[in-house]
């Protein structure tokens, strides 16, 4: 299976979720590959903490035709994480396609298209899982998978997409933009050879640094406020109702998280047990969202 990770904008927690669920994956014993087609922005090889690991010839270079294959990196041999380092038994292998550092957003043609499903062929026989992060936006990146996918090849290949946005109204607005109004990736999937229905069934939504009022992060605010924050929810999920993406589209809500405020990084068991630096709750909520990839009472309730 195939999981795209799309977001309307930068700074939804797309990439760090989307480690993180790679993560939680392959400790579950899944064969797991993460590629970063976040051409502009590539930031998968600081979540997986693996500063040390080779440069060049990533997916840029791959498909711009540069290299005759991208740089495959094993994370739990090659980071520098003090837990990961420790490979659990049981898990299943974790396998990163960076992206190449500077190397930008560009136009797709079919060469590069070819070379793309080609590469995700490949791969889906190999993994069990693979997610694809995404550029922000309507990016080259979110063409270039709408256009890969529609090939006749890839119509034996499970794909499905995440939609990540923040818990704002201007996030709300905006990811309605990028799925459901003119150009976004209902139009420019069906344009493409999509069947519309069944591409919009392949999406779900994921709200990301979620405040929780009844949370103990935010018990010690005053009644004003926890007031004032219990309006703005109810009136955001309106609004979500209204725009298509309410909670009968949402696979999974990430509470918001001080550590991942400061830090993009991978939640683990001794961040919560050991350090106490994060969350149970992030953690669970990784763990849950992780669980409901590839099932499909979630992707089929509608």
């Amino acid at each position: 299976m195939i999981v795209f990770a799309a977001s309307d904008k930068g700074g939804t927690g797309r990439s760090v979720t989307s480690a993180n669920l790679a993560y939680q994956r392959a400790l579950a014993g899944d064969e797991v590959c993460y590629l970063d087609f976040d051409f502009g922005s590539p930031t998968a090889v600081a979540v997986f903490d693996l500063p040390g690991a080779p440069r060049g010839d990533g997916l840029h270079a791959y498909l711009t035709g540069h290299t005759g294959e991208p740089l495959r990196l094993d994370v739990w041999r090659l980071t520098e994480h003090a837990v990961l380092r420790h490979k659990p038994n049981g898990a299943g292998r974790l396998v990163l396609l960076p992206g190449d550092g500077g190397g930008g957003e560009f136009a797709t043609d079919q060469e590069v298209v070819q070379r793309c499903a080609d590469l995700m062929l490949r791969l889906n026989s190999e993994f069990d899982l693979i997610i694809v992060d995404l550029s922000a936006g309507r990016s080259y990146a979110v063409d270039m998978a709408l256009e890969v996918t529609a090939r006749p090849e890839m119509r034996g290949v499970e794909t499905r997409w995440l939609v990540f946005h923040r818990w704002t109204r201007q996030h709300v607005m905006a990811v309605h933009g990028l799925v459901f109004e003119e150009f976004g990736i209902l139009e420019a999937g069906a344009d493409r050879g999509h069947d519309q229905a069944v591409l919009r069934d392949a999406i779900r939504f994921v709200r990301a640094a979620v405040p929780d009022p009844d949370s103990p992060l935010w018990s010690h605010v005053s009644p004003a406020q926890s007031a004032w924050m219990r309006a703005c929810d109810e009136t955001l999920r309106r609004l979500a109702a209204e725009l298509g993406i309410g909670d009968s589209r949402v696979l999974g809500t990430v509470p918001l998280e001080p550590v991942l405020q400061w830090r993009e990084q991978l939640i683990t068991d001794a961040d919560v047990v050991s350090t106490q630096i994060a969350n149970k709750e992030t953690l669970e909520a990784f763990t849950e969202l992780a669980r409901r990839l590839t099932d499909d009472t979630y992707w089929g309730q509608l």
